[in-house]
Protein backbone atom coordinates (compact mmCIF):
# COMPACT_ATOMS: atom_id res chain seq x y z
CA UNK A 1 0.00 0.00 0.00
CA UNK A 2 3.22 2.16 0.16
CA UNK A 3 4.18 1.59 -3.17
CA UNK A 4 3.06 4.95 -5.99
CA UNK A 5 1.85 3.05 -8.79
CA UNK A 6 2.79 4.90 -12.43
CA UNK A 7 1.54 5.72 -15.78
CA UNK A 8 3.75 4.72 -18.45
CA UNK A 9 3.13 5.58 -21.63
CA UNK A 10 3.01 2.92 -24.79
CA UNK A 11 3.47 3.18 -28.34
CA UNK A 12 1.07 0.80 -30.76
CA UNK A 13 2.78 -1.47 -33.03
CA UNK A 14 1.39 -3.48 -35.78
CA UNK A 15 2.42 -7.40 -34.81
CA UNK A 16 -0.08 -9.07 -37.17
CA UNK A 17 -3.18 -9.80 -37.29
CA UNK A 18 -3.20 -7.28 -33.63
CA UNK A 19 -2.64 -4.14 -33.03
CA UNK A 20 -0.28 -3.82 -29.15
CA UNK A 21 0.34 -1.05 -26.96
CA UNK A 22 3.19 -1.91 -25.73
CA UNK A 23 6.60 -0.48 -23.88
CA UNK A 24 10.27 -1.19 -23.94
CA UNK A 25 11.38 -3.10 -21.09
CA UNK A 26 13.90 -1.11 -19.91
CA UNK A 27 11.79 1.88 -18.96
CA UNK A 28 9.39 -0.68 -16.82
CA UNK A 29 12.86 -1.81 -15.10
CA UNK A 30 13.95 1.42 -14.05
CA UNK A 31 10.71 2.01 -13.01
CA UNK A 32 10.08 -0.91 -10.85
CA UNK A 33 14.05 -1.39 -9.97
CA UNK A 34 15.48 2.06 -9.42
CA UNK A 35 12.26 4.44 -8.72
CA UNK A 36 10.76 2.09 -6.82
CA UNK A 37 7.21 2.35 -8.30
CA UNK A 38 4.65 -0.37 -9.93
CA UNK A 39 4.35 0.85 -13.29
CA UNK A 40 1.70 0.28 -15.21
CA UNK A 41 0.95 1.12 -18.98
CA UNK A 42 -1.98 3.43 -20.36
CA UNK A 43 -3.17 2.35 -23.64
CA UNK A 44 -3.57 4.52 -26.56
CA UNK A 45 -6.84 5.25 -27.07
CA UNK A 46 -7.29 9.35 -27.72
CA UNK A 47 -10.40 10.39 -26.60
CA UNK A 48 -11.84 7.49 -25.34
CA UNK A 49 -9.69 7.27 -22.11
CA UNK A 50 -11.10 9.17 -19.11
CA UNK A 51 -7.89 10.85 -18.12
CA UNK A 52 -9.30 11.95 -14.44
CA UNK A 53 -10.95 8.63 -13.80
CA UNK A 54 -6.93 6.94 -14.54
CA UNK A 55 -5.13 9.57 -13.17
CA UNK A 56 -7.30 9.53 -9.67
CA UNK A 57 -5.25 5.89 -9.71
CA UNK A 58 -1.82 6.67 -10.44
CA UNK A 59 0.72 8.52 -8.37
CA UNK A 60 3.02 9.67 -11.17
CA UNK A 61 3.32 9.09 -15.38
CA UNK A 62 6.58 8.01 -17.44
CA UNK A 63 6.63 9.61 -20.89
CA UNK A 64 8.50 7.07 -22.67
CA UNK A 65 11.13 7.62 -25.52
CA UNK A 66 9.86 5.83 -29.05
CA UNK A 67 11.05 5.04 -32.30
CA UNK A 68 8.27 7.21 -33.84
CA UNK A 69 8.13 10.80 -33.80
CA UNK A 70 5.20 13.54 -33.22
CA UNK A 71 3.23 14.00 -36.29
CA UNK A 72 4.22 17.85 -37.45
CA UNK A 73 0.74 18.67 -37.96
CA UNK A 74 0.55 18.70 -33.78
CA UNK A 75 2.99 22.02 -33.72
CA UNK A 76 1.69 23.43 -37.47
CA UNK A 77 4.57 22.07 -39.64
CA UNK A 78 4.13 19.80 -42.70
CA UNK A 79 5.07 16.62 -42.80
CA UNK A 80 8.29 15.35 -44.77
CA UNK A 81 10.15 11.96 -44.43
CA UNK A 82 12.32 13.40 -42.16
CA UNK A 83 9.71 13.63 -40.13
CA UNK A 84 8.77 9.87 -39.83
CA UNK A 85 7.63 7.50 -38.63
CA UNK A 86 4.65 8.22 -36.77
CA UNK A 87 2.20 7.12 -34.42
CA UNK A 88 -0.86 8.97 -34.07
CA UNK A 89 -2.77 7.23 -31.52
CA UNK A 90 0.13 8.23 -28.99
CA UNK A 91 -0.01 11.52 -30.06
CA UNK A 92 -3.58 11.69 -29.44
CA UNK A 93 -3.08 9.91 -25.98
CA UNK A 94 0.32 11.39 -24.51
CA UNK A 95 -0.38 15.47 -25.33
CA UNK A 96 -3.31 15.49 -23.15
CA UNK A 97 -2.26 13.42 -20.84
CA UNK A 98 0.86 15.27 -20.04
CA UNK A 99 -1.30 18.55 -19.72
CA UNK A 100 -3.34 17.27 -17.12
CA UNK A 101 -1.27 15.67 -15.17
CA UNK A 102 0.98 18.95 -14.70
CA UNK A 103 -2.13 20.73 -14.00
CA UNK A 104 -3.04 18.30 -11.11
CA UNK A 105 0.63 18.65 -9.41
CA UNK A 106 1.06 15.14 -10.47
CA UNK A 107 4.82 13.73 -11.26
CA UNK A 108 6.03 13.65 -14.37
CA UNK A 109 9.07 12.34 -16.11
CA UNK A 110 9.53 12.60 -19.53
CA UNK A 111 12.09 10.87 -21.42
CA UNK A 112 13.39 11.36 -25.45
CA UNK A 113 10.09 11.23 -27.56
CA UNK A 114 8.46 12.62 -24.07
CA UNK A 115 10.67 15.67 -23.62
CA UNK A 116 9.59 16.80 -27.41
CA UNK A 117 5.75 15.76 -26.36
CA UNK A 118 5.81 18.20 -23.23
CA UNK A 119 7.60 21.05 -25.67
CA UNK A 120 4.25 20.45 -27.80
CA UNK A 121 1.41 20.35 -25.54
CA UNK A 122 2.25 23.32 -24.29
CA UNK A 123 2.64 25.25 -28.17
CA UNK A 124 6.33 24.10 -28.34
CA UNK A 125 7.31 23.04 -31.95
CA UNK A 126 10.34 20.63 -33.16
CA UNK A 127 13.25 20.59 -35.62
CA UNK A 128 13.59 17.18 -37.94
CA UNK A 129 16.39 16.13 -39.01
CA UNK A 130 18.23 18.36 -36.69
CA UNK A 131 21.52 17.56 -37.06
CA UNK A 132 21.94 17.92 -40.08
CA UNK A 133 19.96 21.10 -40.56
CA UNK A 134 21.39 22.91 -37.36
CA UNK A 135 24.80 21.51 -38.74
CA UNK A 136 26.16 20.28 -35.84
CA UNK A 137 27.49 16.46 -35.19
CA UNK A 138 27.29 14.04 -31.85
CA UNK A 139 23.81 13.74 -31.74
CA UNK A 140 23.11 10.11 -34.02
CA UNK A 141 20.72 7.87 -33.45
CA UNK A 142 22.65 4.55 -34.04
CA UNK A 143 20.66 2.05 -35.24
CA UNK A 144 23.46 -0.48 -35.59
CA UNK A 145 25.74 -2.39 -32.50
CA UNK A 146 24.76 -3.81 -29.26
CA UNK A 147 22.44 -2.17 -27.13
CA UNK A 148 25.46 -0.98 -24.70
CA UNK A 149 26.78 0.89 -27.74
CA UNK A 150 23.66 2.00 -29.10
CA UNK A 151 22.73 3.87 -25.91
CA UNK A 152 26.81 4.28 -24.63
CA UNK A 153 27.18 7.87 -22.90
CA UNK A 154 28.34 10.17 -25.58
CA UNK A 155 28.79 14.30 -24.66
CA UNK A 156 28.19 16.26 -21.70
CA UNK A 157 25.76 18.69 -20.16
CA UNK A 158 25.60 22.42 -19.50
CA UNK A 159 23.39 22.11 -16.78
CA UNK A 160 21.85 26.01 -15.51
CA UNK A 161 22.88 26.60 -11.63
CA UNK A 162 19.57 26.22 -9.36
CA UNK A 163 18.00 24.61 -11.74
CA UNK A 164 15.72 21.11 -10.69
CA UNK A 165 17.72 19.01 -12.90
CA UNK A 166 21.17 20.60 -11.06
CA UNK A 167 19.50 20.16 -7.43
CA UNK A 168 18.63 16.43 -8.91
CA UNK A 169 21.98 16.08 -10.30
CA UNK A 170 23.70 18.04 -7.41
CA UNK A 171 26.02 15.12 -6.15
CA UNK A 172 27.42 14.45 -9.60
CA UNK A 173 28.00 17.45 -10.77
CA UNK A 174 30.52 17.69 -8.07
CA UNK A 175 32.30 14.85 -8.40
CA UNK A 176 31.88 14.54 -12.05
CA UNK A 177 30.95 16.22 -15.64
CA UNK A 178 27.32 14.40 -16.25
CA UNK A 179 27.63 12.81 -19.70
CA UNK A 180 24.67 11.70 -21.33
CA UNK A 181 23.77 9.40 -24.73
CA UNK A 182 21.97 10.18 -27.53
CA UNK A 183 19.52 8.90 -29.39
CA UNK A 184 16.84 10.85 -31.44
CA UNK A 185 16.42 12.53 -34.87
CA UNK A 186 14.42 15.80 -33.58
CA UNK A 187 15.35 17.93 -31.07
CA UNK A 188 12.90 21.16 -29.30
CA UNK A 189 12.87 24.46 -31.10
CA UNK A 190 10.29 27.01 -30.33
CA UNK A 191 9.81 26.82 -26.98
CA UNK A 192 6.05 25.71 -25.29
CA UNK A 193 4.52 28.52 -23.11
CA UNK A 194 6.51 27.77 -19.54
CA UNK A 195 8.87 25.44 -20.92
CA UNK A 196 11.78 26.36 -19.06
CA UNK A 197 15.62 25.41 -20.33
CA UNK A 198 17.38 23.64 -17.52
CA UNK A 199 20.45 21.49 -19.22
CA UNK A 200 21.71 22.09 -23.13
CA UNK A 201 24.63 20.04 -24.53
CA UNK A 202 27.95 21.80 -25.85
CA UNK A 203 26.20 22.67 -29.03
CA UNK A 204 23.02 24.04 -27.61
CA UNK A 205 21.17 21.38 -28.08
CA UNK A 206 18.16 21.58 -25.69
CA UNK A 207 18.82 18.59 -23.38
CA UNK A 208 16.53 18.91 -20.07
CA UNK A 209 13.40 21.23 -18.96
CA UNK A 210 10.90 21.66 -16.78
CA UNK A 211 7.48 23.65 -16.51
CA UNK A 212 7.58 26.95 -14.84
CA UNK A 213 4.88 27.24 -11.75
CA UNK A 214 3.79 23.64 -12.07
CA UNK A 215 2.53 22.69 -8.70
CA UNK A 216 4.81 19.37 -9.18
CA UNK A 217 8.04 17.46 -10.15
CA UNK A 218 8.12 17.89 -14.03
CA UNK A 219 11.41 17.06 -15.88
CA UNK A 220 11.88 16.38 -19.31
CA UNK A 221 15.31 15.06 -20.52
CA UNK A 222 16.15 14.47 -24.30
CA UNK A 223 18.56 11.32 -23.45
CA UNK A 224 18.11 7.72 -22.07
CA UNK A 225 18.21 7.88 -18.03
CA UNK A 226 16.18 4.60 -17.82
CA UNK A 227 18.79 2.42 -19.93
CA UNK A 228 21.70 2.74 -17.51
CA UNK A 229 19.48 3.62 -13.88
CA UNK A 230 21.22 1.02 -12.22
CA UNK A 231 25.10 1.89 -12.74
CA UNK A 232 24.87 5.09 -13.80
CA UNK A 233 24.94 7.58 -11.17
CA UNK A 234 23.20 10.46 -13.01
CA UNK A 235 20.71 7.96 -14.40
CA UNK A 236 20.03 6.78 -11.21
CA UNK A 237 19.81 10.17 -9.26
CA UNK A 238 16.54 10.57 -11.90
CA UNK A 239 14.46 8.07 -11.48
CA UNK A 240 15.17 7.78 -7.88
CA UNK A 241 13.73 11.54 -7.63
CA UNK A 242 10.89 10.56 -9.91
CA UNK A 243 10.39 7.60 -7.16
CA UNK A 244 10.46 10.18 -4.55
CA UNK A 245 8.36 12.29 -5.97
CA UNK A 246 5.43 10.04 -6.54
CA UNK A 247 5.93 8.71 -3.01
CA UNK A 248 5.13 12.39 -1.69
CA UNK A 249 2.13 12.77 -4.16
CA UNK A 250 0.55 9.19 -3.08
CA UNK A 251 1.36 10.50 0.65
CA UNK A 252 -0.14 14.16 0.03
CA UNK A 253 -3.12 12.23 -1.52
CA UNK A 254 -3.52 9.75 1.41
CA UNK A 255 -3.60 12.76 4.11
CA UNK A 256 -6.11 14.76 1.84
CA UNK A 257 -8.93 11.75 1.69
CA UNK A 258 -8.24 11.18 5.65
CA UNK A 259 -8.82 14.76 6.01
CA UNK A 260 -12.10 14.63 4.30
CA UNK A 261 -13.29 11.89 5.96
Amino acid sequence: MNTPVIAVTTDCKDIDPYVWHATPGSYLDAASQVAKVIPMMVPNLGDQLDLDSMLERVDGLLVTGSRTNMHPSRYGAESTSDHEPFDPTRDATTLPLIVRAIEIGMPVLAICRGIQELNVAFGGSLTANFQKIREIEGHEYPFEGTPDERFSLSHGLKIKPGSCIAAILEDEIENQSVDVNSLHTQALDQLGERIVVEATSEDGTIEAVTVADAPGFVVGVQWHPEYWAETDAASNAILRAFGDASREYLAQKRGLAVAAE
